[in-house]
């Protein structure tokens, strides 16, 4: 039952950052202002977008679910930083708050490892 209940997190987890890259691909305007709002170029949306895909798939099916946790998790803090804006929209304190709890689960997440549902590929 452990393993089934890490594999359904895990999908759980991973379609934040599938819902991201769809959104990154399909609208990138917002992003793309957010990345600009730092002084970062614009075009840094794509690579985004590819690692949101990239990262969310690793998660899922592994083998380096543990890697790919600590990872999102460092990207859930430090897109944290997007979300402060306390006199501007008190509510994405909220969203800041979130990414800190999903990184509190990726943590977790690589503690204790992907479980035995891991593709593990030929060979």
């Amino acid at each position: 039952m452990n393993d089934a209940l890490n594999l359904t997190g895990r999908i759980l987890i991973a379609l934040l950052f599938l819902g991201g890259a769809a959104q990154k691909l399909g609208d990138p305007a917002p992003v793309s202002a957010m990345i600009a709002s730092i002084g970062l170029p614009t075009w840094l949306v794509w690579p985004t977008a590819a690692f949101n895909l990239i990262a969310a798939l690793g998660l899922i099916f592994g083998p380096g679910v543990r890697i790919w946790a600590l990872i999102l998790a460092a990207y859930c803090v430090l897109t944290s930083y997007f979300h402060f804006q306390l006199r501007a929209d008190p509510w994405q304190i909220t969203l800041m708050v979130k990414n800190w709890s999903i990184a509190g689960g990726l943590l977790i997440l690589a503690a204790q490892g992907p479980g035995r549902f891991v593709w593990r590929g030929r060979g």
